[in-house]
């Protein structure tokens, strides 16, 4: 796993750690509360979440 990180040269930095951060909360609230019934619906809400999510830790954070 290692190799593989240093050979395509993948690092975690401050960004991407928020944006994992908030992908996981973003599915906890999606999880329990978005019923509609539909994928597409659902993955929308889930997405729009995500990114307001990403946009208000961001700012927060300064990334």
């Amino acid at each position: 796993m290692q190799g593989i990180l240093s050979a395509l040269d993948l690092r975690a930095d401050r960004a991407t750690a928020v944006t994992l951060a908030t992908l996981a909360v973003a599915f906890l609230i999606a999880e329990p509360l978005y019923k509609f019934h539909s994928f597409t619906l659902e993955t929308g809400a889930f997405l729009m979440t995500w990114w307001v999510l990403r946009r208000i830790v961001g700012a927060i954070a300064k990334v």
